[in-house]
Formats: structure tokens, sequence, C-alpha cells
């Protein structure tokens, strides 16, 4: 892998990693893991929004893998997700399963919405140039 796409990659997780932390500073004493929900959510809108307009608008790979792979990746987080399933079903089961059926299907459904919006605004971006 070229180096540029390393250092992209890093500083991209970086970025992703900082805004997942201030996020949850935000609402630490919410209760329940809304931050992390939130972050898996809008993470999941925002690498679909990007696969959608890259289909169009073809970026250099050091831009795409530093937002994809390290802003989207930084930003977004499994392991706590999958610590809060375990932590919610033993205190409240039904909750638990809420919890992951939002956040799955939740993150399936924002993915294929920021895919079709991103998609829409890579041909509108190319139309508007072709027009040029």
């Amino acid at each position: 892998m070229k180096a540029i796409n390393l250092i992209s990659i890093a500083f991209g997780a970086i970025a992703g990693t900082y805004a997942r932390y201030l996020l949850n500073l935000s609402l630490l004493y919410a209760g329940y893991p809304i931050g992390t929900v939130i972050e898996n959510l809008l993470g999941s809108f925002i690498l679909g929004l990007l696969t959608g307009f890259f289909v169009w608008k073809k970026p250099k790979e050091w831009i795409k893998l530093g937002l994809g792979v390290g802003v989207c990746g930084g930003f977004t987080t499994y392991s706590t997700f999958a610590g809060d399933v375990i932590s919610l079903t033993q205190r409240h089961l039904f909750w638990g399963a809420i919890y992951v059926m939002v956040s799955l299907v939740g993150g399936i459904l924002l993915a294929l919405a920021g895919y079709l919006c991103g998609e829409a605004a890579g041909k509108n971006l190319v139309k508007v140039h072709e027009v040029k």
C-alpha cells in the first residue's frame, strides 16, 4: 500500500475517533448507550453517502480511503456496540433486543439512504460539469 494511503487512513482515523470521543462525552450521562447508536447510525449514513457519491465522482484513492476507512472506521465502533449489547441484555433483555434491532436495521437503512443521496448528488454534480 502506498504511504499516502496509510497516512490518509491514520489521520482520518484520528479525526473520526476524536469526533466519537466528543460525542460520547456529550451523551455520557444518558443512562442508555445512545452515543454508540448515534455514532454507528450516522457513520453508516456517511459511509453510504460517500460510497454513492464516489460512484459518480471518482476521488483519488487516498481521499477515498481516508474518509471511508479512516474517518468512518474511526467514528463507528463495533466493539462498543457488542459490549453495550451484553450489558443491556444482562439488565433488560427487551431493551437489549431493541438496541440490536435499531442499530442493525437502522444502520442498513441509513447506509442505503446515504448511498442514494450520495449517488444523486454525484450524478447532479457530473451533469452540472457537463453543462459547463
